[in-house]
């Protein structure tokens, strides 16, 4: 008589299951999102360059376009609900018309509302004309008064009678750009000079870090003062922001440069950099396949801290006259708006409004690079 026996399966709640690798990206990405500040701050940078990507969209009003019956307009609100005559309370987005009145006093202008006229606003109005990126012509505009001969203005106006708003949102473009485009050239510089003087050693080492010293003793505004007078007048202003542009990037790679040696001097020994050379690949080849991508998530990080240092700059340059100048819309020539203590006093929101926005993009890229350089550090918890 024979017994069958019959093995039982493995249930699979039993089998031990094969843990995921992931790879240097999909580790940094994962403890990237743990970090909840700079995770926050990349969907605001995000908003910040979708706003320089798409400001004549998302601007209500012409940036050039003046008022002299709206001149220094205090903030408008936007109202939910308005009442009828009869006293019925009706939901429509509007906002209040204003009128100017001038004290014969003091001669100071003052605005008050007008209960017999409202304007009413919506999403995707019509207004001006533009190019969705310079090339889809189009007049729809995200939010804004449903007529286009009204003009609402939510941040307030300046002497000129110009909207705050567009200009702010228009001037994202200028800013936020310089940034990046002075980024990229301090990458190229950094990279190349730092890795040449960690790589080479030797009086290559030694000519790169005296330039470097250099130009880190000179003081930051007499060196930009000097630059910027070098800029002729008559320059187009697409050249001014060029030159700018170099200008800011003149001392932002100095400090990239340091990180990339220090990189290099402890890299150019390790052993599979020894076998790179033995392979037969030459000392570009080296540095291209093996050394830059091996810290690749470290140079972004420092990248992201280096753009808010950019902006500031840019910012720092056109607020006192020697960077860009009107007709170029920065934020920088934003703030040189409220220069004087009557026109702060007078209309406050010339420095708050572009002030916050700058302060916002700041720290949102400040928060944003910490995020990268912890998630870029594996020994960081």
């Amino acid at each position: 008589m024979t017994v069958e026996t019959t093995m039982e399966p493995v249930e699979e709640a039993n089998r031990e299951e094969t843990p995921e690798l992931l790879g240097p990206w999909a580790l940094m990405w994962s403890k990237f999102r743990r970090h909840r500040v700079a995770y926050v701050s990349l969907w605001i940078t995000g908003f910040i360059y979708f706003m320089a990507a798409f400001g004549d969209f998302l601007a209500p009003v012409q940036i050039d376009e003046t008022n002299r019956r709206g001149i220094f307009v205090p903030p408008q609100g936007i109202h939910l609900f308005r009442e009828d005559v009869d006293g019925t309370r009706t939901f429509q987005l509007h906002a209040k018309a204003l009128k100017m009145q001038v004290d014969k006093a003091t001669m100071r202008r003052s605005y008050v509302e007008r209960p017999d006229k409202v304007i009413p606003l919506g999403f995707f109005v019509r207004g001006y004309d533009y190019r969705i990126l310079g090339l889809v012509p189009t007049n729809i505009h995200f939010f804004g008064p449903t007529d286009p001969k009204d003009t609402v203005y939510f941040l307030g106006s300046d002497r000129l009678g110009r909207d705050i708003l567009s200009r702010i949102i228009v001037g994202t473009r200028v800013s936020m750009s310089i940034g990046l485009v002075g980024v990229a050239v301090s990458l190229v510089i950094g990279v190349a000079l730092g890795g040449l003087s960690g790589y080479y050693g030797g009086w290559v080492d030694t000519l790169i870090q005296r330039l470097i010293e250099f130009l880190r003793s000179i003081p930051t505004i007499p060196l930009w003062m000097g630059l910027a007078a070098a800029i002729p007048l008559s320059w187009p202003p697409l050249h001014t922001y060029f030159i700018v542009t170099i200008i800011v990037s003149m001392i932002g790679w100095t400090s990239l440069a340091r990180e990339v040696r220090g990189k290099f001097l402890s890299m150019r020994n390790e052993d599979f950099i020894v076998a790179a050379r033995l392979d037969g690949l030459s000392d570009w080849e080296v540095i291209r396949k093996h050394m830059v991508p091996s810290f690749s998530s470290h140079i972004i990080a420092s990248l992201t801290l280096a753009v808010p240092l950019m902006i500031l700059a840019e910012t720092s340059l056109s607020f006192l006259g020697i960077g860009l100048q009107p007709p170029i819309v920065s934020w920088g020539t934003l703030l040189k708006e409220a220069q004087n203590i009557r026109t702060i006093i007078e209309a406050p929101w010339l420095l708050i409004a572009p002030g916050t926005t700058i302060i916002i993009a700041v720290l949102a890229l400040n928060f944003l690079g910490d995020g990268l350089r912890d998630a870029a550090d594996p020994h960081a918890h």
